[in-house]
């Protein structure tokens, strides 16, 4: 079977499930209620995730039973991660987990990668000014399920637009599977169809033309299942002898979802608070205050994503060097921690410069409210109140008060 057609089945089956999920989310309550930090105004359905791995195990099952794909044991430790991080992200995405649940979640579907599918980060590449391999020996595996952490919830931190997730991962999707196609001799089915899967997903996640907001976001679940697809093909690629790509190159894969990720933690820690509370001080926050629209902020993150992916492409098609490439990764974080602390500290002293300037007109307003469209002497002031308290008596005890005299002064 042709692999552009077993493509064209995921994309139809993630909008088939998108569809059919979207009403059952809204009646078990599986749904994102806005609130202060999110961009919504209204109940959003988080089945997209959900949808995609649906789609891209029917497209596996398929292609199994129609005999051009072995269900080896790789692809059902693969599948059996994946599903863990589905199933704990809808159970997370309904009655929220603690940060404990979901991490210890996420450390057994990298056991599951290691000791399943095979999948672990034995060297670091030649990152030294020796040039010799820098290998993990016996902590290969603790580096190998920090990464996993570290790329799972990078991914799911940039979940804010309508949108902008999605299309990061399929950045970073597409990339890979061009390195493993020209470079790595590696099977890439599973990242077509997880691309193909992810196409359907955005069909109903941007903000297209007629449409002024995401019908389904993706969830918790899809964005830990996709930063786990992520970690395993970038580690996969980039060991062993017939490796497409330098691990250094990997992160370049990758590089936006996880310096806006340490960035913003490292901000939080700065500032005496859990690196993993909640706020709005991300990236395309910064693009937001800044005017740009959820589109345009969308648009221009993706430019920034596809610049680290042909960094790393390039690396591999004129061989940088592997500690030069580290080096300008971790130079990269750096300037932008400092482009962004400092951005942050512009906009706070233009938000109070404003506050400042709406208090001083407010007090004046109500300076001008209070005496009236014309001064009045203290004389007039007095019998003024005097009469309206004479009026308020007769009346039966009730006195105006004065705002209320003031507002509707009677005409001359």
């Amino acid at each position: 079977m042709s692999i552009l057609l077993i493509c064209l089945f995921t994309f139809l089956a993630t909008v088939a499930l998108v569809r059919g999920l979207r009403p059952v989310a809204i009646a078990v309550g599986l749904v994102d209620v806005p609130n202060e930090r999110k961009s919504h105004n209204a109940p959003t359905p988080l089945v997209g995730g959900l949808a995609i791995f649906l789609a891209l195990v029917t497209a596996l099952l398929t292609g199994a039973m129609a005999g051009w794909l072995e269900l080896s044991r790789p692809l059902l430790s693969y599948l059996a991660g994946g599903a863990l991080l589905v199933l704990v992200g809808v159970i997370d995405d309904r009655h929220e987990l603690s940060p404990l649940a979901r991490f210890l979640a996420q450390i057994v579907a990298a056991l599951v990668m290691v000791f399943g599918g095979g999948v672990v980060l034995q060297d670091l590449g030649t990152m030294t000014f020796s040039g010799r391999v820098l290998e993990l020996g016996l902590f290969a595996i603790p580096f190998t399920v920090f990464a996993t952490l570290g790329v799972i919830n990078a991914l799911n931190m940039c979940d804010g637009l309508d949108g902008l997730s999605g299309s990061l991962a399929l950045v970073s999707i597409l990339g890979l599977g061009a390195a493993g196609l020209f470079w790595g001799g590696a099977d890439i089915v599973l990242l077509a169809l997880l691309a193909a899967a992810i196409a359907g997903f955005l069909a109903f996640n941007l903000r297209l033309p007629g449409r002024e907001r995401a019908s389904v976001f993706m969830g918790d679940a899809g964005s830990m299942f996709i930063g786990f697809t992520l970690t395993w093909f970038a580690i996969s690629l980039s060991q062993g002898e017939a490796r497409a790509f330098a691990p250094a190159a990997a992160l370049w894969f990758v590089m936006l979802p996880v310096i806006d990720a340490v960035a913003m933690m490292l901000r939080r820690i700065l500032r005496g608070r859990s690196p993993f509370a909640p706020d709005r001080e991300h990236l395309h926050h910064v693009f937001q205050l800044a005017g740009y629209s959820v589109n345009q902020t969308v648009g221009i993150m993706v430019l920034i994503a596809l610049g680290g992916v042909a960094v790393a492409l390039a690396s591999v098609q004129y061989a940088f060097n592997e500690l030069t490439l580290a080096l300008g990764f971790l130079a990269l974080g750096l300037l932008y921690f400092w482009m962004i602390m400092r951005a942050w500290r512009v906009m706070r002293f233009v938000r109070r410069s404003i506050c400042r300037r709406r208090d001083g007109r407010d007090r004046r307003h109500q300076a001008r409210v209070w005496t009236g469209p014309e001064r009045r002497s203290g004389r007039d002031r007095r019998q003024d109140e005097a009469h309206r308290e004479g009026r308020g008596r007769a009346a039966g005890g009730f006195v105006v008060p004065p705002e209320a005299s003031l507002s509707r002064r009677r005409p001359r």
